[in-house]
């Protein structure tokens, strides 16, 4: 049991729980809109200018944090970073990042307290 604990510090699990409230945020509405057959892309951009100005920003910071997934990824040696991306189109961006950044922090953390790494 100490195993699934280790290198959980407090940054990661505040992620995890940013995590989890994404998906269950986002996932409620989700809902709603499958409930109501309502046309999802449609309303994002179609829904006025508040509307389309929140989706546009939206979509610049996941993209931009797509990009860091990628680079964060492969400097920290994290496999399969590139499914946090794939699977934001399943979920929502609001989960999978921050759930990466959850692991992330655990592998920091890890190499941190790691014998042969470098203080």
């Amino acid at each position: 049991m100490s195993e699934l604990r280790r290198h959980w510090t407090p940054t990661a699990v505040a992620f995890l729980v940013l995590a989890v409230a994404g998906l269950v945020g986002t996932w409620t509405f989700n809902v709603f809109a499958i409930v109501q057959m309502r046309d999802f892309i449609g309303d994002l951009v179609s829904s006025g200018p508040a509307v389309s100005s929140i989706t546009v920003d939206l979509m610049v910071v996941a993209i931009a944090g797509s990009i860091f997934i990628i680079v964060e990824g492969r400097r920290l040696g994290m496999r399969f970073a590139w499914l946090y991306i794939v699977l934001s189109g399943v979920t929502a961006f609001a989960f999978t990042f921050p759930l990466f950044l959850a692991m992330r922090q655990r592998r920091l953390t890890a190499r941190r307290s790691s014998p042969d790494s470098p203080a």
